[in-house]
């Protein structure tokens, strides 16, 4: 049984009412329905009565608060007690960050972790870096690796570890592309760019067009960094992408990095955690890697 859940639980059996216990939980309110359905699955029985107006909880809703809150109790001890006598850390934490972050960045932080942390195993989930934070914020990860974003859900917390450039990249061959060699708006909004869908860098570049007074030319929008490298290697246009994404690209040779002002704003890579998750020591281990 999941001691999040447990905590979900005892949050809803608190508020009775699932918004403002998804709220207090940091998580969205139809996870938190779905994690509640499950405990009922779990203990066979129901745990609260629902309908469209009011939540409370069933008898055996009160029996299990009961034990969730003797449960939870002794979790607080076992990790106070561990953290003092420094005993080897043992489970499993949930980590999340792009196929790019995993080879890169946290390649040789694990093991280093791994060194230190034997006990420890890391259940990595591979994705999209634009859902790091809504899935830390829904509590269905415990630590994830992204870009710092202008803003971040309540209960978040963020640990810088790496700076990457925001770098525009063109094909290798210069008779490929004819690149501006000034920020002239006529002959920019000429060229073709291949951009990402949505996101932190599609929002920084259409700032930076936007500043120059360019409607751009989008020959096309992807999904992923390395598709962006890919097509720009192919000649297809001039892409944007953090330079962490090109130091890792087998296609590094086929392109060349253009030097062009004003420089977009960088990267701040770092890991992403909900700050209650921090009393958790195994992922305080993780957490504090950084720090060496």
């Amino acid at each position: 049984m999941n001691i999040r859940v447990l905590h979900q639980f005892l949050t809803l059996a608190e508020h009775l009412h699932f918004g403002r216990a998804s709220i207090a939980s940091n998580i969205s309110i139809s996870a938190l329905s779905r994690n509640i359905r499950q405990l009922e699955q779990e203990t066979g029985a129901e745990l609260f009565h629902r309908d469209n107006r009011s939540v409370s909880l069933t008898p055996n809703g009160l029996i299990f608060q009961q034990y969730a809150k003797g449960a939870t109790r002794q979790w607080r001890q076992v990790c106070l007690d561990m953290s003092k006598t420094g005993d080897q850390l043992q489970g499993e934490i949930s980590l999340y960050c792009s196929v790019t972050a995993s080879q890169s960045i946290l390649f040789d932080r694990l093991n280093r972790f791994r060194q230190s942390h034997p006990g420890i195993d890391i259940k990595l989930h591979t994705g999209d870096p634009e859902h790091s934070i809504s899935r830390i914020a829904a509590g269905e990860e415990e630590v994830a690796i992204a870009a710092l974003p202008p803003s971040m859900p309540r209960g978040v917390v963020f640990k810088s570890i790496a700076i990457s450039p925001l770098l525009f990249i063109a094909p290798k061959s210069q008779h490929e592309m004819d690149i501006p060699k000034d920020n002239n708006p006529e002959q920019w909004s000429k060229l073709p760019m291949i951009l990402a869908e949505k996101g932190l860098a599609r929002n920084r570049v259409d700032q930076w067009f936007r500043t120059l007074g360019v409607n751009p030319r989008i020959y096309a929008q992807v999904a992923g960094n390395e598709a962006i490298v890919s097509m720009v290697s192919l000649g297809f246009g001039i892409g944007v992408v953090p330079e962490i994404v090109i130091e890792n690209s087998s296609l590094a040779e086929q392109i060349r990095i253009l030097d062009i002002e004003p420089e977009l704003e960088s990267y701040n890579l770092g890991l992403f955690a909900l700050k209650r998750s921090l009393n958790n020591p195994l992922v305080r281990a993780f957490w504090g890697l950084t720090d060496h």
